[in-house]
């Protein structure tokens, strides 16, 4: 069931929006080589207890921190540890909070250090299709409009969109209907209209689109760095807004 916000309820969702945003600003400002993925995370947690907030992700299903930090071929889920940043990776940092009971979810790839043009050109690609896909976020469009522009114009420039994930609706939970491919058919899937709320999130490969599984854990098949951007999109009767941006 999709569950349509109301103008309050999405101001409501604004305000939790904004702090994540901030809280991942806060983030970049500290990533960068010989900095432990579990340092990234107790910055994180710090941040959104002082700011009122409870972290969405830490313990939710057991998972042990309150980011997702996922370097060069891990696409998503990576747990935070003491291994370090090293210079020229990529960090994928996926976070959430909880604010008055309103969830916001967005993720964000880093540059370690000096990185070369290939990983550049992924993460700006990966960051573009999202852009392209919040220009389909229309009402009496379809959910597979979303889904197809952010496909066509990553697999347009040689890349592999991820299957094994996709975003979802959010709300006062983290994970709601409907499901949010990164790939799909242009007029399929479900009218999109005002009151939607997406966690649209594009998780792109530089190269198969195939991933393995080990535990949380989703790594790439053939070992070559993944991106991923995400953002917590609300669509009003101005059309789609960005409440993490």
């Amino acid at each position: 069931m999709i569950y349509i916000k109301s103008p309050t309820e999405i101001d409501c969702m604004r305000r939790s929006g904004e702090i994540l945003r901030d809280c991942l600003l806060f983030l970049e400002e500290r990533v960068k080589p010989g900095v432990s993925t579990k340092r990234l995370d107790e910055f994180a947690h710090d941040y959104i207890v002082r700011h009122g907030c409870k972290p969405s992700f830490l313990g939710y299903g057991g998972f042990p921190g309150s980011i997702c930090a996922s370097v060069d071929e891990v696409v998503v889920h990576g747990f935070p540890s003491e291994k370090r940043l090293e210079e020229g990776q990529i960090i994928g940092v996926d976070c959430g909070l909880i604010f008055k009971g309103w969830q916001a979810d967005a993720a964000r790839t880093f540059l370690v250090g000096e990185v070369g043009e290939e990983k550049k050109l992924l993460v700006d690609t990966t960051r573009e299709s999202f852009f392209k896909g919040v220009e389909q976020f229309k009402a009496g469009n379809r959910l597979g409009d979303i889904s197809n522009a952010i496909q066509r114009h990553c697999e347009q420039r040689g890349y592999g969109v991820v299957r094994s994930m996709v975003g979802h609706g959010i709300g006062r939970e983290m994970h709601e209907d409907p499901p949010v491919p990164n790939f799909g058919k242009a007029g399929h899937g479900p009218k999109l209209q005002v009151g939607m709320v997406l966690a649209i999130e594009p998780m792109i490969n530089m190269g198969t689109w195939q991933t393995l599984e080990d535990g949380w854990k989703c790594v790439t098949l053939d070992g070559k760095p993944s991106a991923h951007y995400e953002n917590t999109v609300a669509l009003t009767e101005n059309g789609a807004e960005i409440l993490t941006l």
